[in-house]
């Protein structure tokens, strides 16, 4: 059996999705060589870098052209043909709109947060979302979705049989459970990091609630907030102009850093005293279980994946009240020895959630897939 697996949004500048197809593919490739193929024609992946393609500029933009032909046009079979290596199984991604008709198609559903919170995305994205969920998911043979939590909402949302999916988590990569203090105080001068900090980190987008945070952070009594900094990190998305607005005008207690390349991102996390995370809806959370990995203390919401991933080691809060956000914040700073319970119960429960575990559970839902059509 030849899989082919879609990697189109490695060639783009990419935030979870770009993270999950990374080492997914890495660690099928691992387990099973070159019966792992990647469209379109994409071989080595190189370093993960989210503000780069993984490719060369000249193969990136030929191998874009072409996947925009493909989704102009349904009558090009040949060339969806030839990019996928004729693979048995094609894998599609979200960028993918019109995938090879003449082998079994399967897809991962990362979260319908377009449709539960359509409000808090741009248009485009509401529009493409529907686009891929008639042409690719309702016709693949069979999905991954990524959580529980996103297998319930595709079944309710979009009516897809139950046995149709099947919940492969995440992993979590070895550089976040392998991060020491020696590499958190290298980062820590890099950045100009001098006091002990709660941390951020994702997307600055409406859905990750940054000005709830920021609200909560600011309620705290004050000997706090000269104790503790709050750093947020992450990509400036579809955020609102307030939002934008309030991060250029931040107090010298709060520091925004922008996209953090991922080689510094463990040691940043491993940094932390608190990491924070109040999403209003999440598929699966990768900043949740990167921090547990790390070993710190975690704060997340009480919603969608969330409690699934982070279990009864983190703080659950309503990510729509700000004095229990706060309250939870300041529990946790208050007590070492809460802090220390919680970073070594975070540590055992990420080591559930690995790459190598997720590869052989993926490779055994190909082979059903196929034997399944057979």
């Amino acid at each position: 059996m030849r899989i082919c697996i879609d990697g189109t949004p490695l060639l783009t500048n990419s935030a979870g999705i770009k993270t999950y197809l990374y080492h997914w593919i890495k660690s099928l490739r691992a387990l099973q060589g070159d019966r792992v193929r990647v469209f379109p024609l994409i071989g080595d992946l190189g370093v993960l870098d989210h503000e780069r393609s993984v490719a060369g500029s000249m193969e990136t933009r030929l191998r874009l052209t072409a996947v925009g032909q493909l989704n102009k046009t349904i009558h090009l079979d040949w060339l969806a043909a030839m990019l996928s290596d004729r693979a048995e199984v094609f894998h599609s991604s979200n960028l993918v709109q019109n995938p090879p008709r003449k082998q079994l198609l399967t897809t991962t559903i990362h979260d319908l947060t377009t449709w539960i919170v359509p409000k808090l995305h741009t248009p485009q994205n509401v529009a493409a979302d529907r686009i891929f969920a008639e042409r690719v998911v309702k016709k693949a043979q069979r999905c991954i979705a990524v959580s529980h939590s996103t297998r319930k909402d595709a079944v309710e949302i979009l009516g897809i049989p139950e046995d149709k999916i099947e919940v492969i988590h995440h992993g979590v990569a070895d550089s976040y459970i392998e991060a020491s203090n020696e590499e958190a105080s290298r980062v820590a001068r890099k950045y100009q990091l001098t006091r002990p900090y709660i941390l951020f980190h994702g997307a600055i987008e409406p859905r990750k609630n940054i000005d709830l945070l920021l609200d909560a952070y600011e309620a705290l009594p004050g000997s706090l907030r000269e104790e503790f900094d709050l750093v947020l990190t992450g990509i400036m998305g579809w955020a609102a102009g307030s939002t934008v607005a309030r991060l250029r005008t931040l107090p010298s207690s709060i520091r925004y850093l922008g996209y953090v390349p991922e080689r510094d991102m463990p040691g940043l996390t491993r940094g932390a005293v608190l990491f924070v995370y109040p999403s209003l809806y999440e598929g699966f959370g990768f900043p949740v279980l990167q921090a547990m990995a790390c070993g710190i203390p975690t704060i997340t919401s009480n919603n969608s994946s969330l409690p699934e991933i982070a279990g009864d080691v983190a703080l659950l809060v309503d990510p729509c009240s700000v004095s229990e956000l706060r309250e939870a914040m300041q529990k946790v700073l208050l007590s070492p020895s809460l802090r220390i319970r919680m970073a070594e119960q975070g540590r055992e429960r990420a080591k559930r959630f690995r790459w190598p575990d997720a590869a052989a559970k993926s490779w055994a839902f190909f082979e059903r897939t196929l034997g399944g059509k057979i």
